[in-house]
């Protein structure tokens, strides 16, 4: 690698693999990739090999040529300021897998949602089937019991990839045949709890409905951020969100703010000034270039309310400009 070549953080981060014994071939980060949007997609029988590996039928996202499949806790009971909320609202991890651009290998990424007793025993797995950990964090306050998630990722081919990951989480409750069904019955759905047109056109932006929570997705398609060779798109975790749950005049909404890292204040200053609580400010991702940070909120109030201050900490984004991105 020639460190000359390469940009003040990409140098840094480089220097400081020298002599570490890394599970990844972190050479791959800094790749000269193809124009985005042109990954190669995943065929067929890598998708079946995936789903296989980890037993549960996921989504592949074309446009993206991401597959993602969901793990959510339908194990845990949590409440949030004493008040009973759905796993949908938060508690829900995912693993993603997507080819580099090179199309010579493919990355995972995964978020997960722990009890801290669950942490370190799965930071052991990881390493054991050669991933790595790259970020352990909070998402809430006041939430009982205390929820950490991790975020995990690796380099490989895709079926291989899809069945280490399987074989670190086959004695946890992540493991989708170890997890219960999600209780549905005779439960309100988003649709009916909250006032869908009102909240899409302050958001400006379509949710979706899951259980008795609305969720809005919002990607970051003004930036082009690479790690490990792969394009980051919004089913890889590269992606602002906001949950809702309750009903319309009395709702929570929980987040997460995908942030260059000249944005941070603003997108604070943003939501304090609509009274929602920042809760956490923290990296996901190791590698990625840009840098990007990402910001956890919470509130509690009028659904309309809690909108308009999700929409004022997305008006924050993409203000400085790529010219502002290239000086990293």
């Amino acid at each position: 690698m020639n460190i000359a070549k390469l940009n003040r953080r990409q140098a840094l981060y480089a220097t400081a693999l020298v002599g570490t014994a890394s599970l990844l071939d972190y050479r791959q980060l800094f790749a000269s990739p193809r124009p985005q949007g042109q990954t190669p997609p995943l065929s067929a029988q890598e998708i079946a090999s995936i789903e296989a590996a980890l037993g549960k039928k996921g989504s592949y996202i074309q446009e993206q040529e991401v597959h993602n499949t969901s793990l959510p806790r339908n194990d845990l009971k949590v409440t949030v300021k004493g008040e009973p909320v759905p796993i949908p609202f938060g508690f829900g991890g995912w693993v993603a897998i997507k080819k580099t651009t090179d199309g010579k290998s493919a990355v995972l990424m995964s978020d997960t949602v722990l009890l801290q007793e669950e942490v370190n025993p799965l930071i052991s797995a990881v390493h054991a089937n050669g991933l790595e950990v790259s970020a352990i964090h909070n998402h809430f306050f006041y939430e009982e019991p205390r929820i950490f998630y991790m975020h995990v990722h690796g380099m490989g081919e895709p079926a291989e990839l899809a069945q280490r990951y399987a074989a670190a989480i086959k004695d946890t409750k992540l493991f989708p045949a170890n997890q219960p069904k999600a209780n549905g019955a005779s439960q309100k759905t988003g649709k009916e709890l909250f006032d869908i047109p009102k909240l899409d056109a302050i958001l400006k932006h379509q949710g979706a409905v899951n259980g008795p929570t609305y969720k809005y997705t919002v990607g970051r398609d003004d930036l082009n951020v690479k790690a490990m060779g792969a394009e980051l798109t919004t089913a890889m975790g590269l992606n602002s969100w906001g949950s809702f749950a309750g009903t319309q005049d009395k709702a929570h909404i929980a987040g997460d703010i995908a942030m260059l890292e000249q944005e941070v204040n603003s997108v604070i200053k943003a939501l304090r000034q609509n009274n929602l609580e920042v809760v956490a400010v923290h990296n996901h991702m190791l590698g990625d270039d840009p840098r990007m940070v990402f910001l956890h909120y919470y509130g509690q109030g009028p659904a309309p309310q809690l909108a308009q201050g999700f929409r004022a900490a997305l008006d924050e984004l993409g203000r400085h400009g790529k010219r502002d991105v290239m000086k990293h």
